[in-house]
């Protein structure tokens, strides 16, 4: 495993958009969070553009980010939303330039398939967390200051199961411990068969998801099943499922959640505040966790040193 080390006041971070088209106005909105925290903003050349529902072309959204992660002077990248896209471009990921002065990258959603990609070509540990454009609220929410733990210290966090979360009741008790990998169901059934499905043997899996119906938050579990993620992990995070919902009758998402994953012999904590809701948690992906589903509590090492 490679880290980043962690921000100080002073270092320049890079903010692009390798997925969706982003507002111009919220890019203001977090580069001014970022200064307060005293840190430089640089925004990438095509972090405005368009090009369909994308952030530009998929030859201008790699550009940009190549080029933070090619820049000495960037300490870390950050993803001013996600959306879709990244899919698209990660294999001309320029992977050794992140072997050679490994920074600090962090986003969720569509950007699970970086953090899936860099932890197969480079084994970088990340940070699944909020984007950039979340910081448009400004550095008082929940989700700015996980995000600024998880940039700036090297401490490690303390993830509890929130009852108020759609997925609380789905548990399996005891204890694990594993690196933690994973993020957004979709992007990680996506990389099922390409080169940077990971080996999820001894992980704890994070599992998240928004706007998917039941249904097909289950036929995305039985994939994973049936490509074998399942049938070897020490244990899984199960995070927010976000306006989940059919609007016909059908089973509510928890039930499939339980289904599949309550017979794996393996304790199952759900109800964590990270993924799609208003409010997320950041943690690290790559590095070590321990997940105590008893107790209710996830413990993950900090992604930076």
């Amino acid at each position: 495993m490679i880290r980043g080390q962690h921000l100080v006041a002073g270092d320049l971070v890079a903010l692009v958009s390798p997925s969706g088209a982003t507002d111009p106005a919220r890019t203001e909105a977090a580069a001014r969070t970022l200064q307060m925290w005293g840190l430089r903003v640089q925004v990438g050349a095509h972090a405005h553009g368009r090009h369909g529902n994308l952030a530009g072309t998929d030859e201008q959204r790699l550009a940009d980010l190549n080029a933070a992660l090619r820049d000495p002077a960037v300490r870390a990248v950050l993803f001013l939303r996600g959306g879709y896209g990244m899919q698209r471009i990660v294999d001309g990921v320029d992977f050794g330039a992140v072997r050679a002065d490994p920074k600090l990258i962090a986003g969720f959603s569509d950007i699970t398939a970086l953090h899936l990609a860099l932890w197969r070509e480079t084994t970088l540990a990340t940070v699944h967390g909020p984007t950039a454009g979340q910081l448009d609220r400004g550095p008082g929410t929940r989700s700015a200051q996980a995000l600024r733990h998880a940039l700036m210290t090297s401490a490690p966090v303390q993830v509890r199961a929130d009852s108020s979360e759609d997925t609380f009741p789905v548990r399996v008790p005891g204890t694990a411990e594993g690196t933690l990998l994973g993020g957004n169901l979709a992007m990680l059934t996506s990389t099922i068969g390409t080169a940077h499905a990971p080996d999820t043997t001894g992980a704890i899996l994070l599992l998240e998801d928004v706007n998917e119906e039941p249904y097909r938050v289950d036929r995305m579990l039985v994939h994973l099943r049936r490509a074998g993620w399942l049938s070897s992990l020490a244990g899984v995070a199960v995070g927010q499922f976000t306006d989940c919902v059919d609007p016909h009758p059908s089973p509510p998402v928890i039930d499939y959640l339980a289904a599949e994953l309550a017979h794996l012999g393996i304790p199952v904590l759900s109800g964590l505040p990270i993924g799609h809701g208003p409010e997320q948690i950041a943690v690290g992906l790559g590095v070590q966790a321990h997940l105590d589903a008893t107790a209710g509590l996830l413990t993950v090492a900090a992604p930076a040193l």
